[in-house]
């Protein structure tokens, strides 16, 4: 059984911070990670339709027709281009307009005479986050025009059942709300990993690891130092990441209590640094290092429930990722930020990844052990 130090682990945390210090490249990656990154995947919105370029062939040149071009309209699309139809394939084929709609003649006098009208889109189906969203949004916008453009001359039958629609959590339906708190959280996973393994590889590499076994230490002191000193980091940075970036930039109104959240951050970190220092001591460099990191990072933040939804997902990719932290720390994640949950209804999944992170150090201690004695 490893003796335990307390001034040993929190000398061995202070080398641990000093040497992330003096390392530009991991400043520089932590700094990028928890601002420029988080701001850039709320502002980009990938799976919401923003300034696609739309061109318009008027045939009809009809007070409806012009009623439905100016309803395309910032920030969904650009300004609508008044083309023919004998540009329209060329522009097409230059990828000039994503989309591209067709109004035949006599469009608004069938329209009111009650027949059945076809006009024509053509989407550039390559730009497919736009593609597909904004098809949805021009028939959604066309059928409204069209609907409200009849009802002053027609009497339409009213639909006996209405629909109102109640968005909780997020009422204006904002993608940044979503993409920026998801972002932090999968940065404050892969930091915690990266920053724990890259720190035992770079002691390999430059020779202090021998120098820490001729010490007095343990290889659970060492591991505990680097836990408290890579937590310290990443919950620094995600504390400014998310006070001064999503809420104070991008405007995000947090739900929940951030102690609860933060305490949440504490747990993930303990487990994913484990995972860190575990894929440290099997790594022999900083390349190998990395590409570990791609077969691990990837599917952690693809199938956690940050990019889609886990309940989407077949059911043996749920099984396996039941045993990941990230699983449990995304969707304690959401619950708190956004819905406002408190601990009395969170605590299964609290004590669930209590229990993973404390499996995954206890692996990591017993490999790094062996490490640490392959070098004696």
């Amino acid at each position: 059984m490893d003796r335990i130090s307390g001034r040993h682990i929190f000398h061995l945390g202070v080398k641990e911070l000093q040497c992330i210090l003096r390392d530009p490249i991991m400043l520089f990656l932590i700094i990028v990670s928890f601002t420029f990154s988080v701001y850039i995947e709320g502002k980009s919105m990938p799976e919401t339709l923003n300034k696609a370029a739309i061109a318009v062939v008027d045939d009809d040149n009809s007070p409806l027709s012009r009623q439905l071009i100016d309803a395309f309209y910032p920030p969904y699309f650009l300004p609508p281009i008044a083309i023919t139809l004998a540009q329209m394939d060329q522009r097409m084929d230059a990828g000039m307009d994503t989309f591209a709609l067709h109004i035949p003649t006599g469009f608004e006098r069938d329209v009111l005479a009650g027949h059945n009208v076809t006009v024509q889109l053509n989407v550039d189906a390559t730009r497919m986050s736009q593609a597909f969203t904004g098809s949805g949004y021009i028939q959604a916008i066309i059928t409204a025009e069209v609907t409200e453009y009849r009802q002053r001359f027609r009497h339409d039958n009213i639909m006996p059942v209405e629909l109102v629609l109640h968005a909780r959590f997020n009422p204006e339906l904002n993608s940044v709300w979503f993409a920026s708190v998801m972002e932090l959280v999968s940065n404050i996973t892969m930091l915690a990993i990266i920053l724990a393994g890259a720190a035992l590889i770079r002691e390999r590499e430059h020779g202090t690891l021998e120098h820490l076994l001729v010490m007095p230490v343990t290889p659970l002191e060492i591991m505990l130092s680097k836990v408290w000193a890579m937590a310290l980091i990443v919950m620094l940075a995600s504390g400014f990441s998310l006070i001064a970036v999503v809420q104070g930039v991008l405007g995000v109104p947090i739900a929940g209590s951030l102690l609860l959240f933060f305490a949440i951050v504490a747990l993930n970190v303990f487990a994913a640094t484990a995972m860190g220092i575990f894929l440290g001591s099997v790594a022999r460099s900083m390349p190998q290092f990395g590409l570990l990191m791609f077969l691990v990072l990837l599917p952690l933040q693809i199938l956690s429930g940050a990019m889609t939804p886990f309940e989407n997902m077949a059911a043996p990719v749920q099984w396996v990722m039941r045993l990941a932290p990230t699983t449990y720390f995304v969707s304690l994640s959401q619950a708190i930020l956004y819905r406002g949950a408190g601990f009395a209804m969170l605590w299964p999944d609290i004590l669930i990844i209590s229990i993973i992170g404390t499996v995954l150090f206890y692996i990591a201690l017993v490999r790094l052990r062996k490490s640490l004695s392959m070098m004696e």
